[in-house]
């Protein structure tokens, strides 16, 4: 075993509790410019906070995304020809993901719209809490992945590519252009569900071909979120001091005599983040001191919202204190809702609808929502046919047409944008696919999707990876 190798387990192992945590994110705080330099085309292996090339309308985003794809016509894409014609044979051609369980038999909503807030968007008797927020919000109801499988469209969604793996997701890109507001915490960060993965594992918040630094860091998902954030009583203060002093002179010692090796000097730097998280990620993960308010607003005091409504309040926080990217996922697919649709999807809207709802009124009234995206949305929709028996009626898969909401940072707020067709199946009227949506994104934080760029394979690979697409300006302010 090598030297450098053994040093690495020691700063893991023994990094004062939080080394492992801190370790997968490089920062390199001392070679920061007092004056943050521009976003340029070459490649940069640090997280040094960066100025985009135009004028950002955000500096955070949130993304609550709802693996399994959440059904449209029964959430934010009413669709009363479909109730019309419900039972009848849908004559269209239809891709099933379930073959088995096809059926051309068209299934209206079996819950209620009505219209919301001044701007008068219509959403499902299931989101009574999201319809508080219409007017505050984009909801766009023409997205297309073409494609209806979970994966291919998770990774279209992240990494830019339909199906393809290996490639950095949106949070990476972003961390990547614009680097660490905050000193003391990491700029990408992921809140995953006690329940355990999402649908495509860790690849949902990969850094891809990029250096480790640009990837997730995750949170884990019950008390304690960081494993020994604190070190044990007997080794603060003096010992814990010369502990981190010694650590430093070793390492020093051995990056004077190998100046190049870039990779220690960046993990110095993050064994340095992770004596400064001890104070930070303290305080930015101590919920108990919101009030009583804020807490009933994100739900903590129900059973159904509590867990997360605890995951929003903290991403608000996070963002509060600097943090460039939070990530919350779902364990599993939860909106998957093959069967049974009429009993399932009531269940997923009660445990996320008011601690979604909560979070975008909580970053408005702290004033930091204008600077703020929230992102609410799955890869896919579902189809306007039954799948099942009619007792148990269900919905597959539909990738041709669905929604997602934004809000916040520069986003136009209170309108519908984009069309399915009568039936909800595909989106006929200003399509938007996840490159179109990733560029928009981009552009919102004042980068250019086909400007920003990392060398991978003898090329320059931007998030888009070189493929067609276009800034949604109807959809900016």
């Amino acid at each position: 075993m090598t030297m450098s190798t053994l040093r690495r387990e020691f700063l893991a192992r023994q990094a004062m509790g939080i080394g492992s945590v801190a370790l997968a994110w490089l920062l390199k705080q001392d070679r920061c410019a007092a004056k943050p330099p521009t976003v340029d085309a070459r490649p940069h292996n640090d997280l040094k906070p960066r100025t985009p090339p135009a004028p950002p309308r955000a500096t955070a985003m949130i993304s609550l995304f709802q693996h399994g794809g959440p059904s449209h016509m029964d959430l934010c894409d009413p669709k009363p020809e479909l109730s019309r014609y419900d039972g009848t044979d849908y004559a269209e051609e239809i891709q099933f993901s379930f073959v088995n369980d096809a059926s051309k038999k068209l299934y209206g909503s079996p819950f209620r719209f009505q219209p919301h807030g001044a701007c008068g968007t219509e959403l499902s008797e299931l989101l009574p809490h999201t319809a508080s927020i219409v007017d505050d919000m984009c909801l766009i109801r023409s997205m297309h992945t073409g494609a209806n499988g979970h994966e291919v469209s998770i990774r279209y969604f992240h990494g830019g590519i339909p199906a393809v793996l290996g490639r950095p997701t949106l949070g990476s890109w972003l961390v990547y252009g614009l680097g660490c507001e905050s000193q003391d915490l990491p700029a990408y960060m992921v809140l995953s569900d006690p329940g355990g993965l999402p649908v495509d594992g860790v690849t949902n918040w990969s850094n891809g071909f990029m250096p480790a630094m640009f990837q997730g860091t995750v949170l884990r998902p019950r008390e304690p979120r960081i494993l020994n954030l604190q070190p044990p009583p007997h080794l603060l203060g003096t010992f814990q001091r010369q502990n981190l002093g010694l650590l430093r002179e070793l390492n020093e010692k051995h990056l004077q005599a190998h100046p190049q090796e870039a990779e220690l000097e960046a993990r110095i730097a993050s064994y340095e983040l992770a004596a400064r998280m001890q104070t930070a990620a303290t305080d930015a993960l101590d919920i108990g001191s919101e009030t009583e308010a804020t807490h009933r607003l994100y739900g903590l005091d129900r059973d159904e919202t509590r867990e997360y409504g605890t995951r929003c309040l903290i991403a608000r926080r996070l963002v509060e204190r600097g943090v460039r990217f939070v990530q919350l996922f779902h364990a599993g697919q939860p909106w998957d809702n093959h069967s049974s649709i009429a009993t399932a999807l009531p269940g997923i809207c009660a445990k996320t609808d008011q601690p979604s709802a909560a979070l975008v009124k909580d970053l408005k009234q702290r004033g930091l929502l204008d600077s703020t995206i929230v992102h609410w949305g799955g890869e896919i929709g579902r189809l306007p046919v039954t799948q099942g028996p009619v007792a148990k009626a269900g919905r597959d898969h539909n990738g041709q047409g669905f929604s997602l909401w934004l809000a916040g940072g520069g986003v136009r707020p209170g309108m519908t944008f984009g069309k399915t067709d009568d039936f909800g199946h595909r989106a006929v009227e200003n399509v938007v696919t996840p490159n179109d949506f990733q560029a928009t994104l981009l552009h919102l934080f004042g980068l250019d999707h086909e400007q920003l760029s990392y060398p991978h394979n003898a090329r320059l690979q931007n998030i888009t990876a070189n493929r067609p697409a276009r800034v949604v300006h109807e959809v900016i302010a």
